[in-house]
């Protein structure tokens, strides 16, 4: 009782945060789970083709001058976000290089980052607005990624010199913004967001302080975080992200602007102040947050907002959205999952982090990986980014989707003080140290997500003993594990990790067999919508399966209904004839007379990927419904993109 008072006082007082924040110097926290480092996984199959053409056709593809000029013009004036695309783009070719490190990649991160180095003031600055409107309108959210895609560099390439750059462009912004310039940073930025934008430079502030070790960078740190609590003219009580989250205040009410995709950003740098400090503060504010988002916003493909804006989205998904899901929140939204995995060791994240990638993420991809969505839908057409600047071809969506994608390796498998854990289940190669300090392989076998049989197999020098842990998704109600034919009598329970610790072998195998029913959800909102999930993947209607009829009688104009036997549905896997469909099933209806019926339904990434007009998709479906229902012809690529004349499509330039 007295705890819960106590905690209760200081979300009521504010004036109690700062004093912690000014004491938090340095106790800092270990991550449960390490990410697999940079080029030690390689992954195949479907999920491994994705990846590949990401890889080739958009990141290394990028025409970099167009990125760089804005920073030797400066043509950004009292608005703009050319800053930002350089700093998205290059944090992306930084992984696509780690993964696949060869010569031609390399020349690509090392070109991008010299030319930028060229356009650094003498005082510091690299960014796309003259001097006379720094700390602008998207003037800090740009040195944010600047800051971002410098250490990026330096995590892989070690090159004192981009670190001593990036040291300068930080301390550029502490004479312009620190605690002794006057300037309340959290009220710098776009009006409509509330400061928001500007506060995120606390991630890559953190993380410099991290590689440095310097004083500076962790006082900077501590004193953006005491600006959430300030009033300044753009809020007049500040944004208050962490007393908020904490005292459970709805996603889109806090700040007074509820900007999904910058408010995330925000979070990404407590989590690493708390790897820093140990504030066990900033983690229950993360924890509570995350959460937030899980109950309210994510919806059934893994993203949520609509408009860009937090919204109550997870009880909406059945309504036709207005530019839903931007993929800017969706890679945010997967990258504090990541955070969050790192620092708790819970699968419950991985599960978000599966669902996220296989329907969300791949889904907002063109199919040869040279372009991306702004935002997508649960109804309606695939329609390509615009581009928001055409002298760089670019949008923030096109910039920032490969970021998510290619953070796929890192927590693919990842290794603990007590062994190896596997998080996602794909055709796949990796090498892991095992808490003895050898050097493993674990190769899988699978087609997985397409049926749910997967064989694992160890490669190690020498006997040793620690836990594989292999994570049991919640949906997975019975999973059967063996080792070597012989199944495993420990804990498998869905929404866990299952355990198995025991000296293991060279050449050991592991087989996982997953609950692969095909299962009924229905619509959070308790409307009579369902739609269709199987594994982690949801599926969809096509207009290339079943065609779009209006006022039409044949089939007989029966409401038809799935044929849901307490939450399973029994689905048949068919070959697709169409190439450009992933996974494809026939799916059981029953109509009011009694008699069954079968429609055609494939993966949600695979629906409406012609992205061309008149390609009509849709996931929830009324219960029961009729067949001149069953898509909504007006919702067509204006949803999206409602202020063009021209439909959008993959710029000249990149298209392959």
């Amino acid at each position: 009782m007295v705890k819960h008072l106590i905690l209760s006082l200081l979300l009521l007082v504010p004036a109690y945060l700062p004093a912690q924040v000014k004491n938090s110097t340095g106790n800092g926290v270990h991550d449960q789970l390490i990410p697999a480092p940079q080029g030690s996984v390689q992954i195949g199959g479907y999920l491994g083709n994705k990846l590949d053409l990401c890889i080739e056709n958009r990141v290394m593809a990028q025409d970099i001058g167009r990125l760089i000029e804005p920073f030797a013009t400066r043509n950004d004036g009292e608005w703009g976000f050319r800053c930002e695309f350089w700093g998205k783009w290059f944090t992306s070719a930084m992984l696509g290089y780690g993964y696949t490190p060869i010569a031609r990649n390399r020349e690509v991160v090392d070109k991008a980052v010299h030319n930028l180095l060229e356009t650094q003031t003498d005082d510091g600055y690299i960014g796309t607005y003259p001097a006379e409107h720094h700390l602008g309108d998207w003037d800090i959210w740009g040195r944010k990624y600047v800051l971002l895609g410098l250490l990026a560099y330096y995590d892989q390439v070690k090159e004192p010199k981009v670190l001593e750059a990036a040291k300068r462009v930080a301390d550029h912004l502490i004479k312009e913004a620190g605690a002794d310039s006057g300037i309340n940073i959290a009220g710098t930025g776009w009006i409509g967001w509330k400061g928001l934008a500007s506060s995120s430079v606390l991630e890559p502030i953190a993380l410099l302080y991290q590689k440095t070790g310097e004083q500076r960078y962790l006082d900077f740190a501590n004193h953006i975080i005491r600006m959430w609590d300030s009033p300044n003219r753009l809020s007049p009580t500040g944004i208050r992200l962490i007393q908020e989250s904490l005292s459970g205040t709805p996603l889109w009410e806090i700040a007074g602007a509820p900007k999904a995709y910058e408010m995330m950003s925000c979070f990404e740098g407590l989590c690493e102040m708390y790897r820093i400090t140990g504030n066990k503060l900033y983690l229950d504010a993360c924890l509570s947050f995350v959460q937030s988002i899980i109950d309210d916003e994510i919806m059934i493909v893994g993203s949520g907002s609509i408009a860009e804006v937090w919204c109550h989205g997870k009880m909406r998904q059945t309504e036709p959205i207005y530019q839903g899901m931007e993929t800017c929140v969706t890679v945010t939204w997967m990258k504090l999952l990541y955070q969050m995995l790192r620092l708790t060791g819970d699968s419950k994240y991985a599960d978000q982090l599966e669902i996220s990638l296989y329907n969300a993420l791949l889904s907002a991809m063109s199919p040869k990986g040279d372009w991306w969505s702004y935002f997508s839908s649960l109804m309606g057409e695939r329609v390509h980014s615009h581009q928001q600047f055409s002298d760089v071809v670019m949008s923030c969506c096109v910039a920032n989707g490969p970021r998510a994608l290619l953070l796929t390796p890192s927590w693919s498998v990842m290794s603990s003080k007590k062994g190896i854990t596997v998080n996602l289940y794909c055709q796949m190669e990796t090498s892991v140290i095992t808490p003895a300090n050898q050097k493993a392989q674990l190769k899988m076998e699978t087609s997985y997500p397409e049926n749910g049989t997967i064989v694992a197999t160890i490669q190690l020098p020498k006997k040793e003993r620690f836990s594989l842990d292999l994570r049991i998704p919640e949906w997975s109600e019975n999973s059967v594990i063996k080792i070597n034919g012989k199944e495993f009598d420990g804990y498998v329970i869905p929404g866990q990790y299952a355990s198995i610790e025991r000296e293991w072998s060279h050449n050991d195998k592991v087989e996982l067999v997953m609950d692969f029913r095909g299962r009924v959800v229905k619509a959070p909102s308790g409307v009579d919508d369902a739609a269709i999930m199987r594994g982690p993947i949801v599926l969809a209607f096509d207009t290339r399966l079943v065609p779009y009829r209006s006022g039409v009688t044949e089939p007989p104009m029966y409401r038809y209904k799935f044929i849901d036997n307490n939450g399973f549905i029994d689905l048949e896997q068919v070959t697709p004839e169409i190439p450009d469909i992933w996974m494809q099933f026939k799916v059981p209806l029953k109509d009011e007379a009694g008699s069954t019926h079968s429609l055609e339904m494939c993966d949600y990434t695979s629906a409406g990927n012609t992205w061309e007009e008149g390609n009509l998709f849709r996931v929830w479906i009324q219960q029961p419904f009729d067949f001149r229902h069953l898509y909504i012809n007006r919702l067509n690529w204006r949803v999206n993109m409602p202020d063009g004349d021209d439909r959008p499509e993959v710029p000249e330039l990149y298209k392959k």
